[in-house]
């Protein structure tokens, strides 16, 4: 431990840099060249926080560099003075009329926080350590402290375009049940938001995150200077893991989108297109088993290499209801009475909606034959049930035969 510590000292002295020192060897972007968030849609300068390499926040967590960024938020990997390791800093947006994702990202760990629980699956979501606000030049940003991980599920489906084989899909279902099973059962959270940039692989070898800061400290990355107050830096990615290492194991991340309770009103709307659940759809009363329609939609992308519900856009890119109720139709058969019963817009949308497409499963599902594709596509029905309490829960769906 000892030994450690003096490494982590001897890194911070060697590395640590002033922002300006560290902008003196970078490569500077042309002020019209839009990079990063400059590129995102109804993107405002004012409204992300300043951050700059070598500096400080709440007395202890010194930026080593910028690991991603989003509508809502950046990404810091940054050195904890006090602790003596290395923590991710996501820095939310501010917008003083809106509560942020980070805002509600906050709550939701703050509830989790109060669990007290030995569910296996708790260890499978990714860990809140601490968080504070700053107060920017034009308003307060929520500050998240956050478990360092590797990369997104779907950066690696990005360097490996390959669809999942059966082990790795199963391996991966089984930890992202486990840790739906805890937020259903013992902390009463919907996550609504499962996709393969919000599953994250686990940090195997710390080494990875010193050597990130080395990098970033003797290669900066490209910067475009603002003002004197204001910089925009590039993103860095972790180095690859070296001598035939893995990238570690899948974990549950990012709550800016979940909800706290068993059942939520109609509206706004939640879930990514492809995945939402038919209650959501049409605006009904809804709980944790829109989780499990999305997980199912989730796990025919990873193996199957495309959307389960791809075709359900116009022309212009929207997203058409009547397109998406189709398809469903298609591969799930006709909602029942008791389910258009629950909503008043419900049969009329059925009377008036797109005509159905000639497929199914069997024809969609290539990769199996014989018992193992039956138990894939029995595994998959379970989940895609239009009565929400029909489709099976996370324990049910960690007992089913495909996972055996």
């Amino acid at each position: 431990m000892a030994s450690h510590l003096r490494t982590f000292s001897n890194s911070i002295r060697r590395m640590r840099l002033s922002s300006r020192e560290h902008s003196t060897f970078a490569h500077i972007v042309p002020t019209e060249t839009p990079i990063e968030k400059e590129t995102l849609p109804y993107y405002e300068a004012a409204h992300y926080f300043p951050v700059r390499i070598g500096d400080v926040y709440h007395t202890r967590y010194e930026v080593a560099g910028k690991l991603g960024y989003g509508a809502y938020s950046t990404s810091w990997l940054c050195r904890d003075i006090q602790a003596r390791n290395y923590t991710v800093l996501k820095v939310s947006t501010s917008l003083p009329a809106y509560p942020t994702a980070t805002d509600r990202e906050l709550r939701v760990y703050e509830h989790l926080a109060k669990v007290n629980s030995s569910h296996p699956g708790q260890p499978l979501i990714r860990a809140l350590l601490d968080s504070f606000d700053l107060q920017g030049p034009d308003g307060t940003h929520r500050c998240l402290v956050l478990q360092p991980m590797n990369m997104t599920l779907l950066d690696m489906m990005r360097m490996n375009p390959q669809p999942f084989n059966l082990p790795l899909l199963k391996m991966t279902v089984k930890r992202l049940l486990l840790a739906l099973d805890f937020l259903h059962t013992e902390a009463e959270v919907i996550h609504t938001d499962l996709k393969t940039d919000n599953l994250m692989l686990s940090l195997e070898y710390s080494s990875m995150l010193a050597d990130f800061a080395t990098a970033e400290s003797e290669n900066p990355s490209h910067q475009k200077v603002i003002d004197q107050s204001r910089i925009i830096y590039c993103s860095r990615k972790f180095r690859r893991p070296t001598g035939g290492r893995n990238y570690g194991l899948p974990v549950l991340c990012d709550f800016g989108e979940a909800r706290i309770g068993k059942t939520q009103e109609s509206g706004p709307f939640v879930q990514p297109h492809i995945y939402r659940a038919p209650e959501v759809i049409f605006e009904m009363p809804w709980g944790s088993a829109i989780d499990i329609w999305n997980l199912a939609g989730l796990i025919w992308d990873l193996f199957e290499g495309q959307d389960m519900f791809g075709d359900i856009f116009d022309p212009g890119g929207s997203h058409d209801p009547s397109r998406h109720l189709a398809l469903i139709v298609a591969l799930v058969g006709p909602p029942p009475t008791g389910f258009v019963r629950r909503s008043e817009t419900t049969e009329q949308c059925f009377d008036s909606s797109a005509p159905v497409p000639s497929v199914s499963f069997e024809t969609l599902e290539t990769r199996l034959t014989g018992e193992e594709k039956g138990l894939f596509l029995a595994f998959i029905r379970s989940m895609l049930k239009w009565m929400p309490e029909e489709r099976k829960t996370a324990k049910q769906l960690l007992e089913h035969p495909f996972l055996l």
